[in-house]
């Protein structure tokens, strides 16, 4: 009899290229993907996000602008009076990011949406002050809408501390960029003290 063509390597492959076949090789799922934070597109899902603020940073390292990023990345911040920006960082792309858990915020993924459209609505009707009321500030309230971890308490002092705790460098080159001025000025001011101690003595 005539012998039949083995067919099974070929059937494995249509069956692999189907894109309706489970993919049984692919540990990563729709979900983890949505999920990836991509630096280079500015995109940070479920993270509260920082970056330096020129001059002001430069003196007080730990001090900058915050913003929250929405479940596809995109990142709000309170920029300025009555104006919440949507997908452009005031002061440049972020340096840090805080990674949070979308499933501690009320009603989950979408909750997390929700309050922060809400909080920045909010915002778009105040006025920016930069003690009391500020980008961190708006992204306290969209934590307090949602309840992250059964909490409405959440404060730009909080913020603050758990970004220096909690927040990751997106790159070395941000690290530089968050630190390298103060450490200039810093090591200006020694050269000039010493300077001055090193005059007295000779004098």
């Amino acid at each position: 009899s005539q012998n039949m063509p083995d067919n099974t390597q070929e059937d494995q492959v249509l069956t692999d290229r189907n894109p309706e076949s489970p993919n049984v090789n692919s540990n990563v799922s729709i979900a983890q993907m949505d999920n990836e934070i991509d630096p280079g597109n500015s995109r940070f899902p479920f993270c509260i996000v920082w970056t330096p603020i020129p001059c002001l940073t430069w003196l007080l390292p730990w001090i900058g602008h915050m913003g929250i990023c929405t479940s596809a990345g995109v990142i709000r911040d309170f920029a300025g009076p009555y104006f919440v920006s949507e997908g452009n960082m005031a002061f440049g792309n972020p340096t840090k990011y805080w990674k949070l858990d979308p499933q501690l915020a009320r009603n989950g993924k979408s909750g997390w949406d929700v309050a922060i459209s809400d909080a920045s609505e909010v915002y778009k009707g105040r006025m920016h002050n930069l003690f009391c009321d500020n980008c961190h500030s708006h992204v306290a309230l969209a934590l307090n809408l949602m309840q992250y971890q059964g909490k409405t308490s959440w404060n730009m002092v909080l913020l603050a501390f758990w970004m220096m705790i909690h927040g990751k460098y997106v790159s070395v080159g941000a690290a530089i960029k968050t630190w390298m001025p103060f450490i200039i000025m810093l090591g200006c001011i020694v050269v000039i003290l010493v300077a001055l101690h090193f005059r007295e003595e000779h004098v």
